[in-house]
């Protein structure tokens, strides 16, 4: 049975070139242990980026067919897409080794350390990237497990997506779209927001309250959500944008082109991002730092040249005098924020969205033509592309184009083009200078390289 980390020292990882997975992969091999995975991705005599990065880091890799499982390894952790029937999980209860998920694994972890967990439908990611570089630049030397790459780490030649520091803290994100979220017992909770995401919102908030009593220490709310408000515990500890009742308010909000500023008690912040989440997320990472020891100028020098995460709207460069920019929104609040995020900096906005998973396409569409089109200005676009399809037995019934359709009928301009590759020539009239196009996208491997050639080719 395994109980704590320090329980194991050889770790096999089933979809070790996930996101998620390969973090947790390098945290454990920069902790000294023994790390090695195998992933459906990794071919014989193909060149994989991912495989080549985690190797760099001394992680072991294998094709996906058990010849790296062995009568020494002491733990598997499969990825939640990894089916029992799959044959290393048969092989590796046929020798007798302990077979656990990505998410329990997360738990030992945080358990190991103390942990402040970023919870909530949107942000987590940035969140989290925020509050390490403050905490790094407090010399905290912190750790993180991301659910994104940060740049600063990315620029090193790394995956990004995870660090081992010799300090006390760890940074996690807490999801809660497997339900995960309960597992964790953080010293702080941070909680950024509640939107319909995965599942339903009472349901959402039954995890959210879980997660709030499983938290030992501070739990601080975005005041600005009215659901995540509804779970505060002492509003002077929460933060919030404009007009909440926070103690940590972001106030007097300016975006001129790429540069947010704002203040918060006073103090003056600046940074290079663009759009009213990204103060929002700010002001959650400073409202931990400040209540665990890091004033707030120190604060405001971090965020000053906070680097950002990769695909979080990523800008790949100006071209034409068209600005394009990639982003990792897929739910119906991200795509809206995105879509309005972007809209300081032209006339016009031409968004792009493709659509991940038939069930949760179906299950947010209403959720999708509403904020999408309360989003657009009349002289702004969407387009869509097929659903991503990314295998397995789910029932294609529902297709991106009603999504566009209802959209339509709202009375917006949004457009349906089934092959992405077609959609550079079918934009190329609209994408005239002073026009921001806006690419948004999750889970499908391919659209890092989809997004750069069309930036290439414009």
């Amino acid at each position: 049975m395994i109980k704590d980390i320090h329980d194991f020292q050889h770790v096999f990882f089933i979809g070790v070139a996930g996101t998620g997975m390969s973090a947790l992969a390098q945290y454990l091999q920069g902790t000294g242990k023994d790390v090695s995975g195998s992933d459906r991705y990794f071919h014989p005599g193909e060149s994989n980026k991912t495989k080549e990065q985690l190797e760099n880091e001394g992680i072991k890799c294998y094709l996906q067919d058990g010849s790296g499982i062995g009568a020494e390894t002491d733990l598997v952790v499969a990825s939640t897409a990894i089916e029992d029937t799959v044959y290393e999980i048969q092989k590796a209860k046929e020798l007798g080794i302990p077979v656990i998920r990505r998410s329990e694994l997360l738990a030992l972890i945080a358990k190991s350390k103390k942990t402040i967990a970023v919870a909530g439908t949107s942000g987590k990611s940035t969140t989290s990237a925020m509050l390490y570089q403050i905490l790094l630049d407090a010399g905290f030397d912190p750790s993180i497990i991301s659910g994104a790459g940060l740049t600063s780490i990315i620029k090193k030649g790394k995956i990004g997506n995870a660090a081992v520091g010799a300090g006390e803290w760890l940074i996690i994100e807490a999801d809660e779209s497997d339900g995960s979220v309960v597992q964790y017992t953080p010293e702080i909770g941070l909680l950024l927001n509640i939107d319909k995401d995965h599942q339903e919102i009472e349901e959402l908030t039954d995890l959210f309250t879980v997660f709030k009593k499983n938290t030992k220490g501070l739990f601080i709310v975005n005041q600005s959500n009215t659901l995540a408000k509804s779970l505060s515990a002492n509003s002077e500890n929460d933060f919030g944008f404009e007009d909440s009742n926070a103690g940590y308010n972001a106030e007097r909000f300016k975006q001129d082109s790429l540069s947010l500023t704002f203040e918060i008690r006073g103090q003056q912040f600046q940074m290079n991002s663009l759009g009213q989440h990204s103060v929002e997320n700010a002001a959650a990472a400073v409202a931990v730092a400040n209540q665990i020891g890091v004033d707030l100028e120190t604060c405001a020098a971090s965020l000053a040249k906070y680097q950002g995460i990769y695909r979080r709207h990523q800008i790949l460069g100006k071209k034409n005098g068209v600005w394009v920019i990639d982003d990792y929104a897929h739910n119906p609040a991200k795509c809206a924020a995105s879509i309005r995020a972007c809209q300081p900096l032209a006339e016009k906005v031409v968004a792009w969205f493709q659509p991940h998973g038939y069930k949760p396409t179906r299950f947010l569409k209403d959720d999708f033509i509403k904020e999408i089109s309360e989003a657009l200005r009349p002289q702004d676009e969407i387009w869509m592309s097929e659903i991503f399809y990314a295998g397995g037995t789910a029932v294609k019934d529902i297709s991106a184009e009603e999504l566009t359709d209802g959209i339509e009928a709202s009375g917006k301009n949004a457009f349906f083009v089934e092959d992405r590759n077609a959609l550079l020539k079918i934009l190329r009239p609209d994408l005239q200078p002073g026009t921001v196009l806006l690419l948004m996208g999750a889970r499908d491997p391919g659209l890092e390289n989809f997004c750069s050639n069309l930036y290439e080719n414009l």
